[in-house]
């Protein structure tokens, strides 16, 4: 379990390791956006954010501190909801989704900036508290950076173009 929940010992890189763990987030996302495009991406994203709960869970029981800074699993599946629409975006146009690269960019950017800094609906979740809040606070921050995605998307090719 402990596997699982450090994404195979990358939480246990330092300095940052939550930033290590979104970092490898991408190529995995790249890896699995070639073999099934966004629709295995999202099914794995659910696999993921399900598989987190359960390590946490068992991880952390009996544990004053729920979320320890090596389980970076949580870190995994919000960076993957981040980059949602660069995904989707390549899926539904057929093209390479690294030609989307600027929106890699953004999405780790925007997810690392509300992971760390925890804005309203983001500290709400990771106030809830045990494995849940442990997973469901990347995931808010994974769907605020998807947001930001999708309107830096949306300026560049309204605005600039």
């Amino acid at each position: 379990m402990k596997w699982i929940a450090s994404v195979l010992g990358v939480g246990f890189l330092k300095p940052g390791p939550g930033t290590w763990g979104s970092a490898v987030a991408l190529p995995l996302a790249w890896g699995i956006h070639q073999v099934g495009g966004f629709w295995l991406l999202l099914n794995v994203t659910i696999f993921v954010f399900l598989t987190g709960c359960i390590a946490v869970q068992r991880l952390t029981a009996g544990q004053a501190h729920s979320d320890p800074a090596w389980i970076v699993i949580d870190e995994v599946a919000g960076q993957w909801v981040a980059l949602f629409p660069v995904s989707y975006g390549a899926t539904m146009m057929s093209i390479d989704v690294l030609r989307l690269w600027p929106g890699w960019i953004a999405a780790f950017v925007l997810f690392r900036l509300f992971d760390i800094r925890k804005p309203w609906l983001v500290g709400r979740a990771d106030r809830h508290g045990g494995p849940l809040g442990v997973m469901l606070d990347d995931i808010v921050a994974g769907v605020f950076a998807a947001v930001g995605v999708v309107v830096l998307g949306t300026l560049y090719h309204v605005v600039l173009i």
